[in-house]
């Protein structure tokens, strides 16, 4: 009995042995679970991730260079707002280069963006932002919304103006476009794909970009500062700024690839164009522009020799139209605007952008070259309501209608071009009295690349009326080794001048 009471006695102490050493084994592997294995690998616990210090030490200049684009995305933000749209918009195919306009056709909703310009609420947006708008409203960046009224609008240039009922608003700060340089590091500051506040950095990569084809109107004004910074839809009327925070552009228009999104390149308005339209929306609700009552066309370099020009410059009025502001003056097709206000002009769209900044009854002063000579003369621009509808005038020399022509042709070989004789009924259709028909171009030829083609009338050679091909043959033949200066026309009567260069 006392044997079997010290057995149980001794089996008791060595479970609880066994229990307790469980117990210090559980502990044990919990600390260290508990430190990461710092019992088994203590040199690890203090292990320092990382190099003691960054590859390169920001000198001065560059850390300024950072803290100016972080200060002007502080600065100009809150005066960018996000603006949101019901409209009547319908889905539109979209081309190479596209307006960056979020659009929920299903809906007929869409979202912008928009520049703070006044205290009292006033701000600048894009045309094809609220065109067509049924409702329109305002998000600040301190998250607070107002309904916006439409104060007038602009396609000629896609600006807006809208108004909300606020005060004490930080309007941005409005700089000067006509002082930027290619190179210039810029900003984009919008709501893109409806991300609030979002902003992109980049260059200004050209200035005085035309012939996109974004507005559809002859008159439409086409003068837009590229850049690389990244604008996608949603940033439309958005502000493109300098670093110092000053607003030189109203992004615009992306160019796009069929998808709507940004592949490269941003366009955006001059922020000088858009404060003369601003100021005549919220003043009248309409803008007041004037008009030289002239069709321009650019001046390459053989248009330059025929006339006599150095060098290619200025551009060439290729008509004007009746009862215009140039008509009351003696400027005429053919003649070379090479200043506006003593500002030099190399682009038909310089001229267009410059003189939509000015109002009807303005006087500009216009630097003309003619026969070899620069001339000055002043025109007090019309509204274009005051134009009247663009026909071009051809002046011929009068003839006898009697005598019909001979049905003749001509090919010059050299220049890739073929020409004959006008039939009494092509005088008719074109409105012409006399000219000849361009029946052949040769591809890849000079005539081809200065764009002729077949079924153009030849209305004028060499600053001369020409009445049929004898005298077309007599006037290159003298030209050879030169530069010859075409007048031609179209059948709708549009009428452009071109320069060949004639081989010797």
């Amino acid at each position: 009995m006392l044997n079997e009471i010290k057995s149980l006695q001794k089996g008791k102490m060595k479970g609880l042995f066994g229990a307790a050493v469980l117990l210090i084994v559980g502990m044990l592997f919990g600390a260290i679970l508990v430190s990461g294995f710092g019992l088994v690998r203590p040199g690890f616990a203090d292990v320092e991730l990382g190099a003691n210090t960054p590859p390169v030490n920001l000198d001065a200049d560059a850390t300024a260079f950072s803290k100016a684009f972080i200060e002007v995305a502080e600065k100009v933000t809150p005066a960018i707002v996000q603006i949101a749209v019901v409209s009547e918009r319908e889905t539109s195919q979209r081309d190479f280069f596209s307006f960056p306009f979020r659009d929920m056709p299903q809906e007929q909703r869409g979202s912008g963006s928009g520049i703070i310009i006044s205290e009292d609420g006033y701000i600048i947006t894009n045309n094809h932002v609220v065109e067509n708008a049924n409702r329109v409203s305002v998000g600040l960046s301190d998250k607070r919304n107002f309904t916006a009224t439409v104060i007038g609008t602009d396609p000629l240039t896609d600006l807006a103006v809208i108004k909300i009922d606020a005060d004490n608003l930080v309007p941005a700060y409005l700089g000067d476009s006509d002082n930027l340089k290619v190179g210039q590091w810029v900003m984009a500051i919008g709501n893109p794909l409806a991300l609030v506040s979002t902003v992109t950095a980049g260059i200004v990569s050209a200035i005085g970009r035309g012939q996109l084809g974004l507005i559809r109107d002859s008159y439409g004004v086409e003068n837009f500062i590229q850049t690389d910074a990244v604008i996608n839809p949603g940033n439309s009327g958005g502000a493109l700024v300098d670093l110092s925070g000053a607003v030189v552009g109203v992004n615009s228009a992306i160019a796009t690839r069929g998808t709507g999104t940004y592949i490269g390149y941003g366009f955006a308005i001059p922020i000088n164009l858009a404060r003369s339209v601003a100021k005549d929306l919220i003043a009248t609700g309409r803008v007041n522009r004037g008009y030289i009552g002239v069709n321009i066309g650019e001046v390459d370099n053989a248009i330059a020799k025929s006339l006599g020009l150095d060098r290619p410059r200025g551009v060439i009025i290729q008509g004007v139209l009746p009862d215009g502001a140039a008509a009351s003056t003696d400027l005429k097709s053919g003649d070379v605007i090479l200043k506006i206000d003593s500002r030099e002009i190399n682009q038909p769209n310089e001229l267009q952008s410059y003189i939509a900044s000015k109002t009807a009854g303005t006087t500009v002063t216009l630097d003309i070259f003619r026969d070899g000579k620069e001339i000055e003369r002043k025109v007090i621009l019309k509204s274009r309501d005051d134009d009247s509808k663009s026909e071009p005038v051809v002046k011929m020399e009068s003839r006898d209608k009697t005598a019909e022509p001979k049905q003749t042709t001509a090919s010059f070989e050299d220049i890739g071009l073929t020409v004959k004789n006008l039939t009494e009924k092509e005088k008719t259709d074109y409105k012409i009295d006399a000219g000849v028909m361009i029946t052949e171009v040769k591809s890849f030829s000079k005539a081809d690349d200065q764009r002729l083609f077949r079924g153009l009338a030849i209305v004028e050679a060499d600053r001369k009326s020409i009445k049929d091909v004898d005298d077309l043959s007599k006037i290159i033949n003298s030209k050879k080794g030169e530069a010859l200066l075409l007048k031609v026309q179209d059948s709708s009567g549009n009428t452009r001048f071109v320069g060949l260069e004639i081989p010797q």
